[in-house]
This record gives structure tokens, C-alpha cells and sequence, in this order.
């Protein structure tokens, strides 16, 4: 048995101290998120994330009830220098009529190497009596001689209290005691737990502080989002007086998540005038929020509060007029305290307001042409008539605004024709093969391809047509695809919209085309997307 917690791991990171703890639960309960499956390597590059965030302590997993979390453990020990956060190794109070020193999960718990242990006990009694078959005296035999000998193994011990609400709407007084027990036994913190996400912040509110003033306690709160007031129900945990908060990454969990990491401290900070994390920290959210989201392969939420890449997007004129004079007159907060940024969409709601500040995001200025701006407000209103979206597609608005300003269309090349042909073969199996003829610097080119689809097939025409003159053009590649049928059309005579994402390595952008069928409007944003990165590229234009 380990007798001593991994000394490198320096405390709680909050700049309150020990006086406030932000505990993170992404590589535990973040992880039992359906479309969630961590490897090992995945856990400790979150771990890292976390740690340059700021987080208190990281609760990695259950050793001992898991090969790849005890694994985990072994690892985030030799390979993570931590430099703010604790490791809390996650478990179970001992089995019923079991020692504590016995119990091979709970030696696991030492075993693991982690400074502090989260134990999760029962504290509603019908759980403790129909899931753990024991009574009510033994279960709190067992939080109390779990805590007391994981403390004896030099370890700090947090107690979850688990469906700790619904327990206490039924039988308040054993709750407590559940509580009561943790805390004598040598607990930090114990955590109520609202497991099934049910409570509204009064309730919320109104128990954590009659638990806090009936216990003397140290409280925290786990809440999960059934009722999508889990960031809610934190807050109001916090205003009756808990000190520890467990969040995850971009609010994963199971069923539909748990307290959102990124909104929590970013309230605490900027609504409570706590400093809950090191010095410039918070100004690192939006791209680490981005970051855990690309580890865990889950396109981030482009409405997610604070962080979002909607979050301070603003669509309709009035705003974008009101936000030309002063933009804190619609946003709550300066963006960039959170690491975001300030997005004006272009859409058929744009106004001149609108434009000039889209532009401005650019880097085009208009300069105050009230011809140019309602030239381009009339265009960008006929094209989205015409079924173009370019509040999803800034590169192609940008190439449009471009050819306004400088009275000349963005092209490195034009378009002499182009087909797409699909070959049905006997045993089934598809051939598909383009040809492009265009004109590129006074040279007429005719190139041919094939790809594992006529689009795909057109992309690499394009490229055998172009490289030798663009070599610019090596460095991109397609790294997102959407078709849309758009409304008012029927069946396969219908307009089609497409959106392209298109990289370079060092960032992405997005184009759109329209047309009556998907092969002529993936054309267009084809073409898009590569005057678009020659540009980006520094390549002149020629026409």
C-alpha cells in the first residue's frame, strides 16, 4: 500500500486558496457522455488542458474498477508535472460487512498514487436499501471507516453524496446524517449531489444552506443538466454558501451532461468578482473549451454561453447599429475575457450597419461609401433570396465584399467548362471521373481525375489543373462537406445549397454554392474556396 500522496501535486489553484475549489469531473462523469469513449492517451492530454486552465483538482477515474483509468493513474504520474491541479482518484465506500482496509477497490483508491480521493456514498435511504441491500446503520459504518482509513493512508477525502437532494425531499434527517458522518469521520468537502439532475435553484438554494447551518459541513455541489439548470443550480449552491464546485468540460455527461465548466467559473469571475483561477486564465476558455472538444471528437456547440462560436454573433440590424456605436449596448461582456471574439453575421436581415462592421471584421474598411454598403446590402439580400447563406460561409462574403470594394471579381482563374460524369458498372461498383478546361495566367489547361465521388473527382481535377501554376494549392485540403435541399422546392428538381470547409494548416474557411443540382453548387464553392486560400496564400488575383 502507497502511504504517501504524489508530492509534486501543489494544492488548490484558485487564487482564493483552499477557500474555494473549481473540481473538474470531465475524464469521469464527462466521460460516461454517450459518443464519449476517452483512450488513455486522450484522458492525459484533457488532463494537460485542464491543468494550463487552472482547475483545483482533476478527477481522473476509478482505479481498480477499471484497467484504462488505473492505467491512467500510472501514467499521469510519471508523465504530467502538474502545475495547478490536484489528481483525485475516484471511488466507493467499502462493500457492506467488508473492512475498509480489505476492500481491494479501496486500497486501489491509495494504491493509485492520487493526493486526494472522491468517495461516493449513499445518502438516499430507499438507494441504500433496495441498491446496496444493507441498512441504513451499516451504510454509514461504511462512509465512515472508508474516510477514516483513507485519511489514515494520508489522503484528502471528498465525499459525493449521491441523489443527495432526492434523499432529502424524502427523508431529510438520515441525509444529514450522511453528512453529518463524513464530515466527523475527516472528510474536506462533501458534495450534494442532485444525480438526477431534477432541482431548480430555490430548492437547490434553500437545501444547501439549511444542510450547511445543520451540519458544519464544508459543502460542494454536483449538479447534473436534466432540467437545463445545472449551471443554475451551481450558482445558487454557491449563493447559500458552498465553496466547491464540480463541473465538466464543456458540460459532458451522461444523459444530457452536467454543470458546464466554462460557463460556471466564467460566471464566478465575472458576475461574482471571484478570482477562481490563475492570473489570465479565463481569457484561455474558449480555446481550450475548442481543444477538449477536437480530443473527444465532438463538433463543439456553437451556441455553448461564453464560449461558442455564437456567443457574441449578432444577426439583426438594429443590433448591428446599436453595436457600431457601442458594443457593449447587446453583449453582456467583453468577449475577449473569455478568449472569443465579436462575429457579425451577413444575412438577408444585414443593414448598411451590418455590413460596415463585418467588413471591419475582415480588415476591408468601407470607409463611410454609403453607395458601396447599400450596393452590398442589396446584393447579399438578392444571393440570399436565392438560397446563399454567408453568415456560414465568411470566406465566400469576403471574396463578394472584395469585388465590390476593388470593382473586380477575386479569380486566379476562369472557367472555359467542366462535367462530372458517374459510370455504372456491371458488378455494381462506380466510376467517377471529371474534367476541368480552364484558362490560368494566358494558358488554357484540360485536366482530368478521378475520386471516390464526382465532387471529390472535380477537387482533384481542379488541383491537377492548377498546382503547377498555384503551388500554393498543395497545402489545402477539403475538411468539410454539407449539403443542404432548400425549402420551396420540391424532390430532385429542388435548389441545393453547399458549404465547403476548406484548411491550409494554419485555419479554416468556409464558402457556399448554389444551383439547381448539388454538382453545380459544389463548383462554385470549389472555386470559392480556392481563390480564398490563394489569397490567404498572398497570391495576387488576376482578374
Amino acid at each position: 500500500m502507497t502511504d504517501a500522496a504524489d508530492s509534486r501535486h501543489p494544492g488548490s489553484a484558485s487564487p482564493l486558496g483552499d477557500a474555494f475549489h473549481v473540481f473538474d469531473t470531465t475524464l469521469r462523469d464527462g466521460a460516461q457522455r454517450e459518443g464519449i469513449n476517452l483512450s488513455v492517451a486522450d484522458k492525459l492530454a484533457i488532463a494537460r488542458h485542464l491543468d494550463d486552465f487552472g482547475v483545483g483538482f482533476i478527477e481522473g477515474g476509478w482505479p481498480g474498477a477499471n484497467p484504462r483509468d488505473t492505467e491512467f493513474f500510472r501514467r499521469a504520474r510519471a508523465e504530467i508535472d502538474f502545475r495547478h491541479a490536484q489528481l483525485v482518484a475516484f471511488g466507493a465506500t467499502r462493500r457492506a460487512g467488508v473492512a475498509a482496509a480489505d476492500d481491494p477497490q479501496v486500497r486501489a483508491l491509495v494504491d493509485s498514487g492520487a493526493p486526494v480521493v472522491t468517495v461516493v456514498a449513499k445518502a438516499h435511504d430507499r438507494h441504500v436499501e433496495l441498491a446496496l441491500r444493507t441498512t441504513l446503520e451499516e451504510n454509514l459504518a461504511m462512509v465512515r471507516d472508508t474516510v477514516e482509513y483513507l485519511r489514515s493512508a494520508g489522503r484528502r477525502v471528498f465525499v459525493d453524496c449521491e441523489h443527495f437532494f432526492d434523499g432529502y425531499l424524502g427523508n431529510p434527517e438520515y441525509a444529514k446524517q450522511v453528512v453529518r458522518t463524513a464530515h466527523e469521520a475527516g472528510a474536506d468537502v462533501v458534495v450534494l449531489c442532485d444525480t438526477n439532475g431534477g432541482m431548480l435553484p430555490a430548492r437547490i438554494q434553500a437545501v444547501v444552506r439549511t444542510v450547511l447551518a445543520d451540519t458544519g459541513a464544508r459543502l460542494g455541489v454536483h449538479a447534473q443538466d436534466d432540467t437545463g439548470c445545472a449551471v443554475a443550480n451551481t450558482l445558487a449552491a454557491v449563493d447559500a454558501g458552498a465553496t466547491h464546485v464540480q463541473c465538466t468540460a464543456n458540460g459532458y455527461g451522461e444523459r444530457v451532461g452536467n454543470a458546464n465548466l466554462f460557463s460556471v467559473v466564467a460566471a464566478l469571475e465575472l458576475k461574482y468578482g471571484m478570482r477562481v483561477l490563475p492570473e489570465g486564465a479565463l481569457r484561455e476558455a474558449t480555446r481550450i473549451s475548442h481543444t477538449i472538444a477536437e480530443v473527444v471528437n465532438i463538433t463543439p456547440s456553437t451556441h455553448q454561453p461564453y464560449v461558442g462560436v455564437s456567443a457574441f454573433a449578432h444577426k439583426a440590424g438594429l443590433h448591428a447599429s446599436a453595436i457600431k456605436v457601442d458594443p457593449d449596448l447587446y453583449q453582456h461582456i467583453d468577449p475577449e475575457l473569455v478568449g472569443n471574439r465579436l462575429r457579425m453575421l451577413v444575412s438577408d436581415m444585414a443593414g448598411r450597419a451590418s455590413i460596415e462592421l463585418k467588413g471591419r471584421e475582415l480588415g476591408i474598411d468601407l470607409g463611410g461609401d454609403r453607395e458601396l454598403v447599400g450596393r452590398i446590402v442589396e446584393r447579399v439580400k438578392e444571393r440570399e433570396l436565392r438560397g446563399y447563406s454567408y453568415e456560414a460561409a465568411d470566406a465566400s462574403f469576403e471574396l463578394l465584399l472584395r469585388e465590390e470594394v476593388e470593382g473586380r471579381p477575386q479569380s486566379f482563374f476562369t472557367t472555359e467548362s467542366w462535367r462530372a460524369i458517374v459510370e455504372d458498372r456491371p458488378d455494381g461498383s462506380h466510376a467517377n471521373e471529371a474534367t476541368v478546361k480552364l484558362w490560368a495566367k494566358g494558358e488554357r489547361i484540360v485536366a482530368t481525375a478521378e475520386g471516390n465521388g464526382p465532387v471529390n473527382a472535380l477537387d482533384r481535377a481542379l488541383r491537377v489543373a492548377l498546382e503547377r501554376i498555384y503551388p500554393e494549392l498543395a497545402q489545402m485540403e477539403l475538411v468539410d462537406y454539407k449539403v443542404r435541399i432548400l425549402a420551396g422546392t420540391h424532390g430532385t428538381e429542388s435548389t441545393t445549397r453547399v458549404l465547403v470547409s476548406t484548411g491550409d494548416g494554419g485555419g479554416e474557411w468556409s464558402t457556399v454554392g448554389v444551383a439547381d443540382n448539388v454538382i453545380a453548387a459544389s463548383w462554385q464553392a470549389l472555386v470559392d474556396a480556392y481563390a480564398y486560400g490563394l489569397l490567404r496564400a498572398g497570391v495576387e488575383p488576376v482578374g
